[in-house]
């Protein structure tokens, strides 16, 4: 979805706002590709590797 902003810092896809709800950057962007769904981050191997700490909605690879 194009109106989907991914955050800069901690990766989480922003759907509303200018302001990331998780680690409260304003450094989004729409230049995102492909994302991954947290539900469990604490038995998640793929979150262990991202660093991922929260559920939710992440992307895999940030553009410039």
């Amino acid at each position: 979805m194009p109106s989907e902003k991914a955050c800069k810092h901690c990766k989480l896809i922003v759907q509303k706002g200018d302001k990331c709800p998780l680690c409260g950057s304003t450094e989004l962007t729409t230049s995102w590709k492909g994302y991954v769904i947290i539900f469990n981050p604490e038995v998640s191997e793929i979150a262990k590797k991202m660093g991922i700490n929260a559920p939710g909605k992440y992307a895999l690879r940030i553009g410039k």
